[in-house]
């Protein structure tokens, strides 16, 4: 049975991607904008109800998304209900205030948000009600305004705190100087991420940098819309859930996942990648091979970070391949990634790439691949943040708009001061192999290692020799 999945899109950006994602999901599962099956295959509903309520209406089977769309002003709400998706959602799940955020992180964290939040529990509880086997959350959101950042990292230790043994994943969108309309983003992303740290099992890092940085790459437009950088989220999202959505010859569900890519569990932050990066026009001249694909997920340019993976070691990796390939094809391509490249890897978790395969391959393409990293590089993401959030906090710049709205100084210090320390975390973990090996080789090269080394083995054959004799002694009594 298929385990379900409520999905949470907060904000102005976590719903502008959520209706990206939606539109996404359905072509995949052969289902039309109000979420009638029109395909041909029967696999491609065989598990929509990870994230689909099937209704029988008077026009025969709908698949209605587990979601609940959540904004404290109505502007995006009100568009996704009068746009092409508008038949899609129930109508009691659109939740909206009117006044806004504003952009300020405690307006959506203590007072707005704080107003609406039993309503949401509330939707989100009868969501839940309504599942056999429930899975987790996944929340889609961004860190840098009010409501995505405030309200949501609100709900997220609202979660926690309600349903402890649930998973909660997010999808998360970091701010950029790029693709930025908003001075104060800083300080919203460093407290949702202090946030995100104590109470997300998984959090998959999008950065807006890297997101327009591709989009002009694949496209050629020097200014993207916001558009092109949603859909490019969703093809994320749709690789990151393919095994949830569909049969395949290595599945695995949220709790999998997270199991193989947390080895600690603060070093929950993932980074994504996707392969083939190409416009829908240059598809058809296009054939990627199993081995080339499984390079590009670990290049610089298909990451959807604006980290640089070389300055950094891989603790985990999660492949996921879609397509017509063979298991033994991918297993080879991963080992020889590793083999190329070990140092990039820590040599102290073996076998850290983790490898799914589904058969089912995106819309329009043959073959694809998409890859989530726990790599110790993203410290630069949180280095990059707090750079900027230190310029102004140093001067109390802003303060008495968050201070206003009841929010304590003391805040701002535990935020940094818990991000400073994830920071240090991901490099003490990045240097562990590097000083173990260089123990190592100093200890070899010394003439005492080789004595011990020596009295340690003798000492070894003596022991088994005297093991042995004895347990012969008694086989042969």
């Amino acid at each position: 049975m298929p385990r379900e999945i409520v999905n949470l899109q907060i904000g102005q950006a976590g719903n502008q991607v959520g209706e990206a994602f939606w539109g996404q999901i359905l072509k995949e599962h052969g289902l039309d904008d109000s979420g009638a099956y029109i395909g041909s295959d029967p696999q491609q509903v065989e598990r929509a109800h990870v994230y689909f309520n099937e209704i029988t209406s008077g026009s025969g089977i709908k698949y209605v998304p587990r979601s609940v769309q959540i904004d404290l002003e109505g502007g995006v709400c009100n568009r996704i209900k009068s746009g092409p998706l508008g038949q899609l959602f129930r109508p009691d799940t659109f939740i909206h205030a009117e006044g806004g955020a504003g952009n300020n992180w405690a307006k959506g964290h203590y007072t707005d948000g704080a107003e609406m939040i039993d309503g949401i529990l509330e939707v989100l509880r009868h969501q839940v009600e309504g599942c056999d086997s429930f899975q987790g959350y996944q929340i889609l959101h961004s860190l840098g305004g009010g409501t995505g950042a405030g309200l949501g990292s609100l709900l997220l230790a609202k979660l926690r705190e309600e349903t402890p043994d649930c998973m909660v994943s997010t999808f998360s969108v970091f701010p950029s100087p790029k693709v930025s309309d908003t001075v104060v983003e800083p300080y919203n992303t460093l407290l949702s991420v202090h946030q995100l740290i104590d109470n997300s099992d998984l959090t998959v890092c999008i950065d807006n940098e890297a997101l327009y940085d591709t989009a002009v790459r694949i496209s050629g437009n020097k200014s993207p819309e916001f558009t092109h950088l949603n859909e490019l989220i969703a093809q994320i999202m749709a690789g990151v859930s393919t095994s949830l959505r569909f049969p395949g010859q290595l599945n695995g569900d949220l709790r999998k996942i997270s199991l193989n890519l947390i080895p600690f569990p603060r070093l929950h932050f993932l980074a994504p990648s996707y392969s083939p990066l190409v416009t829908s026009g240059s598809r058809a001249f296009q054939s990627p091979n199993v081995s080339e694909l499984t390079t590009s997920l670990f290049e610089k340019k298909n990451v959807f970070v604006a980290v640089d993976p070389r300055h950094g070691r891989y603790l985990t990796a999660a492949t996921i391949f879609r397509g017509a390939v063979s298991s033994h094809e991918v297993d080879n391509a991963v080992q020889q990634l590793q083999q190329k490249n070990s140092t990039a890897f820590v040599e102290w978790i073996p076998d850290n790439i983790s490898v799914t395969i589904c058969s089912v391959p995106p819309v329009g393409q043959k073959l694809a691949g998409t890859c989530l990293a726990n790599t110790t590089a993203i410290q630069e993401l949180f280095q990059r943040s707090h750079s900027q959030y230190a310029a102004m906090f140093k001067r109390r710049a802003f303060m008495h708009w968050y201070t206003g709205e009841g929010m304590d100084i003391m805040e701002f210090t535990e935020a940094e001061s818990n991000v400073l320390d994830l920071v240090a975390e991901y490099q003490q973990y990045q240097e562990a192999g590097l000083e173990e090996e260089e123990y190592a080789e100093e200890y070899s090269q010394s003439g005492y290692a080789h004595d011990v080394e020596y009295a340690e083995s003798a000492a070894f054959e003596g022991q088994s020799f005297v093991e042995g004799s004895v347990v012969h002694g008694s086989e042969h009594e």
